[in-house]
Formats: structure tokens, C-alpha cells, sequence
């Protein structure tokens, strides 16, 4: 009997209408735009390597990256917060606003500096992107249904990777690199206009939402009122919060490195053209790739829903579908040892729509785990984290390119990391349950696992090259040389003093009066 009122529920929200799919058409036009805009410099890179104003090398352009990766860590924490505080539709807005006007800041930049700045400002802004993304679908989605829009949406990352080198190949021959910057920023203004004309942060006073939708849309249960102030610190202390945030620190720098560092490894192995774009070659390949991988981004939310729909709890649901996807991405490990251009393509297009798959099961654990008004921090909090891992990766692959000049070690890390990911996710969160309550006050564990950790990364990122036996770390006015066993030991006690105040955390969590604060 519930199984036809059910049915009955269904086709009465057929018929009114399916509005909340627009609202994902728009978030999936956004990501692309964000996407065609972050991977512009990989694309170009090997143009404005030549560019004698520039003076960039592999660690110089891996330093610009790096500045991109620390402002977008800077802004996903903040713009989490906006969005819970604003709602999405304003903060979305906002977003795209900024990072439109530094995308095209780019083609003014005239030095390394200038680049770096520009590069600062696009992830300032671009950093908005997911936090409100995944709030409007907790917004308009019920949670059977989060996982696939996720998943749609976050597959216009692929379309815009797709787009961005074609654009390339029809722009940059007739207009230059630093036009082709300003031109393809045309495409965020455009979608601001439909974006404050089509969306609305409650989807009960939009008009184009009938009655039976809304009752779709708001069929889960209400989320417990676990309002708590300090909530960002509280949040720190919950192992929900860890379990994405270091599922994102693990796999966002595969993707990035994705990004900005595989076109000129299509382009050195294969010896393709992204000088002057001259044949289509480069942008059919890449485009290829990333084709591929939307596939994988709509397959990880609907495998997950399919296994749901067969009986499975939504935690043994989710982490199957992350263990698929991660044994998809292992064949990567072994690309440098492909010595022809279309299979290469396909094995890394299988391990990118891999990551797009994990990633849409992976984006719904804030949503399926925390009440809504604490959606936009977890997920601040987790894009953060991601981010200070792709800042890692970038300067370990300027650094790797720089000295041994192979891309192998790199494509080594993109396959383990999706292991080390589910492997995060399932010690922190075993069973994915609800979180009914935070703790009272936030552990000394948490932050002192949290300052050795930005220590070490703030150390790591600002050294530059090993040169007589000492490495220089770049500190305010001064520039020490740091002996090359110090300054790895600094870097080994840091990792050390984060990770064991985290078990110890992990492990105190539930002691005595850990767990308060409810309503």
C-alpha cells in the first residue's frame, strides 16, 4: 500500500513539473564557465612560458598555481559561510562577479606578479562555486535525489574542460592568448543575468514550483535544530567533518593536477601543438578526455542511487560506489609508459571520470551527515582542506618536473589517492550516521593538530629550490637556508604533531561529556 502512494506521489510530480532540474541546468552552466576559466592557464602555459616578460619555468608557473590554490583554500572557507548567511542565490552571484573580473584581469598581466594576482582573485571568486552549488541542491532536492543532481551539475566541470581547449584552438590563432582571456569572460555575465532572474533560495515562493513538487522536493524529514554558536569550531571536532574534508584533501590535487599540468604532458610526450593551436589535435585530445569523464560524474551519483533503490543503506551505497571509482583510476599509475596518444587518452579519461564519479558521492556526505544550516561550513571546511592538498601537489610537481623531468611519480600519486581517500572516510565515519550533536567545546587536540598542520604546509609552500646542500624558506623580509635534513625534519615533526593529535581526537571523541549541545 505505502509502495502505490508512493507511485502515486511520483506521477503527481511528473505531471506538475520538474523545475528543480533548471535550477541544476544553471549550476551545471556555472561550473563549466568556472572550468573553462580555471583552465585557461594550463593551456596556455606553453605560450606564456615563451612570453620573455613573463620568465616562467615549471616552478615559477607551479608558484602561480599555488597562489590560485591558497586564495581558493582562503575563499571556500569563507564563502561557505556567506552562502549559509546569504543564501545561495546572492552568494553565488557574488562569486562569479569576482572571479569574472580577475579571469580577465589575465590578459592585462604582464609579469609573473601581475599573474600571481590575477591568479589570486580568480580563486578568491571561483572558490564560491561548489559551496553554493551543493547548498542549492540541499535546498531544492530531496536526498535521493542529491547525488545525481550533484552529479549533473558537477559534470559541466567536464564540459567546461572540454570547451576550454576548443576555444583555444579558435581563439588564440586569430586574437592572441591575452584577448582570448578577455573574451571568454563574456560567458559570467551572461549566466548572472539568467541566475538572479531563475533562481530563488526557497523554492516554496518560486512560481514555476507546483504544490506536488514542493512536496518532493521537502518529502525527508526536517533536520534537527542543533543551532550552536561557534559552530565552525564545533564543526572542526566532529570526525563527519574530517571524514570529507580529508577525502577532499586526498583527491582534489588529482584533479587540479588534472587541470593545469596535463596539456603540457599531452604536449611533451606526444609533441602536440599548444603554441599556436595550429591543428585541432591537442583540443580533441584533451577534449576527449574530459568527455570521458562526464560520463563517470552522472554514473557515481546514479550507481549510488541504484544500490540504494536494491535495499542498501545510503553509507554501504556510497562507499561501494568510491571503491568502483577507485579501482577505475589505478591503470593511470602506469601513462608514462603509453607510447601512443589515443590509448593514453583513454586510460586517463577512465581514471577522470573515476574521480568525478567518487567526487558526486563524496560532495553528498555534508548533506546525508549534517543538518542544512551547517552544510555550507562542512563543505568550506572540506574545500579548504582540498585546496591546501592541491597546493601541495602543485609544488611537488614543480618541483619533480624541475629536477627529474618525468610526470611518472605524479601520475603514481593520482592512482593511490582515491584509496587513501575511501580509506579516510570509512575509519572517521564508519557508518555515515546524523550528527544530533556537537560536542561543547572543541578539543585542544583540534587545534594543535590543525597550527602543525598549516605550519608545515606554510613551510613547504614558501621554500624554493635545494641548492648546496640547503633549502631557502621564504619568510616575510627574510630568506633562510634551512639544511636540507632540518628542514625535512621540520616537516616530519609537523605531519607527526597533526596526525596524532588527530587520533587523539578521533579517539577521545566519545569519553565522558564529549557529545552536548543539542537544540
Amino acid at each position: 500500500m505505502a509502495e502505490d502512494a508512493n507511485a502515486v506521489i511520483e506521477r503527481a510530480a511528473a505531471r506538475v513539473g520538474r523545475y528543480r532540474w533548471v535550477i541544476v541546468g544553471l549550476l551545471f552552466a556555472a561550473t563549466a564557465i568556472n572550468y573553462i576559466d580555471r583552465q585557461m592557464i594550463g593551456l596556455l602555459k606553453p605560450i606564456m612560458m615563451e612570453d620573455p616578460a613573463l620568465h616562467m619555468d615549471e616552478r615559477t608557473y607551479a608558484d602561480i598555481v599555488v597562489w590560485f590554490q591558497v586564495a581558493y583554500a582562503i575563499g571556500y572557507l569563507g564563502f561557505g559561510k556567506v552562502v549559509d548567511a546569504i543564501g545561495a542565490r546572492l552568494g553565488y552571484a557574488a562569486a562569479v562577479v569576482i572571479w569574472t573580473i580577475a579571469h580577465v584581469a589575465h590578459g592585462g598581466a604582464y609579469s609573473v606578479t601581475q599573474f600571481a594576482l590575477a591568479r589570486f582573485g580568480l580563486g578568491i571568486g571561483e572558490s564560491g562555486n561548489f559551496p553554493a552549488g551543493i547548498k542549492s541542491v540541499a535546498i531544492w532536492f530531496p536526498q535521493k535525489e542529491r547525488a545525481f543532481a550533484i552529479g549533473l551539475f558537477n559534470a559541466g566541470s567536464n564540459v567546461g574542460a572540454i570547451a576550454a581547449p576548443l576555444l583555444c584552438f579558435l581563439l588564440v590563432p586569430l586574437v592572441g592568448w591575452r584577448m582570448t582571456f578577455i573574451l571568454t569572460g563574456i560567458f559570467g555575465i551572461l549566466w548572472l543575468v539568467a541566475w538572479l532572474a531563475m533562481s530563488r533560495d526557497n523554492p516554496a515562493t518560486h512560481p514555476r514550483v507546483g504544490a506536488a513538487e514542493l512536496a518532493h522536493i521537502t518529502q525527508d524529514a526536517p533536520d534537527p535544530e542543533v543551532r550552536t554558536p561557534g559552530l565552525w569550531l564545533r564543526l572542526l571536532a566532529q570526525r563527519e567533518t574530517w571524514a570529507f574534508a580529508l577525502g577532499k584533501f586526498f583527491i582534489d590535487p588529482i584533479w587540479w593536477f588534472y587541470l593545469f599540468w596535463l596539456p603540457g604532458y599531452l604536449g611533451s610526450q606526444y609533441h602536440l601543438d599548444l603554441r599556436t593551436w595550429s591543428t585541432p589535435t591537442a583540443a580533441l585530445a584533451l577534449g576527449a578526455i574530459y568527455l570521458i569523464s562526464d560520463l563517470g560524474s552522472v554514473a557515481g551519483g546514479w550507481l549510488s542511487g541504484r544500490f540504494m533503490k536494491a535495499g542498501m543503506s545510503v553509507n554501504k551505497a556510497r562507499k561501494l560506489t568510491m571503491l568502483v571509482c577507485a579501482f577505475f583510476v589505478l591503470p593511470v599509475m602506469f601513462t608514462t609508459s603509453v607510447p601512443n596518444l589515443w590509448v593514453s587518452v583513454l586510460i586517463i579519461g577512465v581514471a577522470a571520470a573515476a574521480h568525478q564519479g567518487f567526487s558526486a558521492n563524496l560532495y553528498t556526505l555534508p548533506s546525508d551527515t549534517f543538518p542544512r544550516f551547517a552544510v555550507g561550513a562542512v563543505i568550506g571546511i572540506g574545500g579548504t582542506v582540498g585546496a591546501i592538498g592541491g597546493a601541495l601537489m602543485s609544488k611537488y610537481a614543480g618541483d619533480v618536473l624541475d629536477r627529474l623531468g618525468t610526470y611518472a611519480p605524479l601520475f603514481i600519486v593520482a592512482g593511490a589517492a582515491y584509496f587513501l581517500a575511501l580509506l579516510s572516510v570509512h575509519l572517521l565515519s564508519p557508518r555515515l550516521a546524523r550528527v544530533e550533536s556537537f560536542r561543547q567545546a572543541t578539543p585542544w587536540a583540534v587545534l594543535v593538530s590543525v597550527a602543525a598542520g598549516l605550519a608545515g604546509v606554510v613551510v613547504f609552500l614558501a621554500s624554493g629550490k635545494a641548492a648546496a646542500g640547503c633549502v631557502p624558506v621564504w619568510l616575510v623580509a627574510a630568506s633562510p637556508c634551512v639544511g636540507t635534513t632540518a628542514y625535512y625534519g621540520l616537516l616530519a615533526a609537523c605531519a607527526a604533531i597533526a596526525l596524532s593529535a588527530v587520533v587523539f581526537n578521533a579517539l577521545a571523541r566519545d569519553g565522558p561529556g564529549a557529545p552536548d549541545t543539542q537544540g
